[in-house]
């Protein structure tokens, strides 16, 4: 029974308690009955306001980002910026979806605050070897190092013309040795510094880029001499082609350096893995339209001095293309697409002729119609730009894809 002077039930209950409003809900009053109400008042209060049990319900870490900084510690220590952490973190398959698991809205602000809170003692080290005045330094290095080709390629072709009519067979053939020797000694310096150079080997390159630059100096000559019904003889090499290539080494080198430094801007303003991607694809594509538009040029250039058969723009200017596309996928890291494109254009090129003198077999005239029907409709050098123009844009179409993510610039 209630207390008339008293605040409270016998059980020591604030009237309107926890055990009263059990019991309205059921209707009934508050007596004292005994076991029951001793049992509300005593369970009731702590039900209601037990400290540890809304605690419990908590799992994981406090911190989700120390996990994260233990597990990538030596990427975090070895990174000079943000932007490293970022694009490692991204080659180890982290998102920005992912990111939302450790509190932040992307990948580049989880990057930068594993940057701030993981000491490097070598960053101050890198940070001072990569000065200004060393980047002009190798900048100039690696020009100079672009132009050797063009410019064994250009003295040996000069030479040739000077010395036609003048010098025999063999020391025209001494000459032309030579300078086919400081154009591969040139091209190997080249592509063994600056933005060219290729961290890893990319095995099985080499035999596919010979082809493809041999096919473009005696390509159209021979499938011209196969469809009319040949091989009779020797065919007339095209040196304009090769000419106008080897001086592309130089807009090749640059093209590739903007790409690089543009994406590494781009990466820096970036707020998120899928807004970089954005970003860098239209510097990709005028990337790639750049470099065509001066390979165009040096070709006709090349053709105005050293006309001839095969000395047609569109076949070489795609396997600029090509070349281009394979060297900065392997540059960053992709040489097995790049060989892929390569491997699949020469697979091409090797094809046509043979599919023209296996149809000359009886009942087998259909396997040489798809060539003569490219013969007929762009001539002899359409082999060429089937071959490399499908190579260069399925490569272009994968570089749009794995050159627009961070990880491909981790260290440019």
């Amino acid at each position: 029974m209630r207390d008339g002077t008293s605040g409270h039930d016998q059980g020591g209950v604030p009237m309107g308690g926890p055990a009263e409003v059990e019991a309205r809900g059921t209707g009934s009053e508050p007596a004292d009955e005994g076991p029951w109400e001793v049992r509300s008042a005593v369970r009731a209060p702590e039900i209601a306001y037990h400290p540890g049990r809304r605690a419990a319900v908590r799992r994981g870490p406090a911190d989700p980002v120390k996990v994260l900084m233990h597990r990538h510690r030596d990427l975090c220590e070895r990174a000079v910026d943000p932007l490293e952490i970022a694009a490692g973190l991204e080659a180890h398959g982290l998102t920005d979806r992912t990111a939302a698991r450790y509190r932040h809205r992307d990948v580049f602000s989880l990057a930068e605050e594993l940057y701030a809170r993981v000491p490097a003692a070598g960053r101050s080290a890198r940070a001072h070897h990569e000065r200004p005045g060393r980047d002009t330094e190798a900048r100039a290095g690696w020009t100079l190092t672009a132009l050797l080709p063009g410019a064994a390629c250009l003295a040996t072709a000069g030479a040739l013309r000077a010395t036609e009519g003048v010098l025999g067979g063999g020391a025209r053939f001494a000459v032309t040795a030579a300078g086919a020797l400081l154009v591969v000694l040139g091209l190997r310096l080249c592509l063994r510094a600056g933005p060219l150079r290729v961290p890893a080997a990319a095995g099985g390159g080499t035999l596919y880029v010979c082809w493809l630059l041999g096919f473009a100096v005696y390509g159209d000559g021979l499938i011209a001499q196969v469809v009319s019904g040949g091989p009779d003889g020797h065919w007339t090499a095209a040196p304009a082609p090769l000419l106008g290539l080897s001086l592309a080494l130089a807009p090749a080198a640059w093209c590739a350096h903007l790409f690089a430094a543009h994406a590494r801007r781009r990466l820096a303003g970036s707020h998120g893995l899928s807004e970089f991607g954005a970003r860098v694809r239209p510097v990709l594509f005028g990337v790639v339209a750049l470099f065509l538009c001066a390979t165009t040029a040096l070709l006709y250039l090349a053709g105005l001095g050293h006309p001839g058969p095969g000395a047609g723009l569109t076949g070489p200017a795609a396997l600029g293309a090509l070349l281009l596309l394979a060297r900065l996928l392997a540059v960053h890291g992709f040489p097995e697409p790049a060989a892929t494109g390569l491997a699949a254009a020469c697979a091409v090129e090797v094809a046509a002729p043979f599919l023209v003198l296996a149809g000359r077999l009886p009942g087998l005239d259909l396997l040489a119609r798809p060539v003569d029907a490219v013969v007929a409709a762009a001539g002899p050098g359409g082999v060429a730009v089937l071959a490399c123009g499908i190579a260069a844009s399925g490569l272009l179409v994968h570089a749009s894809v794995t050159l627009t993510r961070a990880s491909a610039h981790a260290s440019a």
